[in-house]
């Protein structure tokens, strides 16, 4: 989640009543895709396993093309990768975090900032 001083910004993607994309996620998808695994990811995240499984399930089912490929464990253990998709779509994610932290200026900011109790 971009945060620039008192602003932080967090956008969520909604498919219907579930979310299907956030700051988190995101993050999820950059450590699979860093790590080459679903468990690694979760590790470097300080995240279970089953947690960011559930993560990447759900991820899959809200886009219209699954986001990250898996391969089951076994004697290697399992390996997992971005899809197309899954690199557009957090590449795309990025570029819009960076778009609205780029904007986030004028009177309703100000008014805002304003209005905070310093800490």
């Amino acid at each position: 989640m971009p945060r620039e001083g008192q602003l932080a910004i967090k956008i969520q993607l909604f498919s219907g009543d579930e979310r299907a994309f956030g700051p988190g996620r995101a993050d999820v998808l950059a450590a699979i895709e860093r790590e080459g695994s679903i468990t690694a990811a979760g590790r470097a995240l300080g995240m279970s396993y089953r947690f960011t499984w559930n993560l990447v399930d759900s991820m899959n089912r809200c886009f219209r093309n699954k986001l990250v490929d898996a391969s089951t464990g076994g004697k290697r253990g399992g390996h997992a990768a971005l899809t197309d998709a899954g690199k557009d779509v957090l590449a795309a994610y990025r570029a819009l975090e960076a778009q609205i932290m780029a904007n986030t200026q004028g009177e309703a900011l100000t008014i805002l900032r304003d209005a905070l109790r310093a800490r």
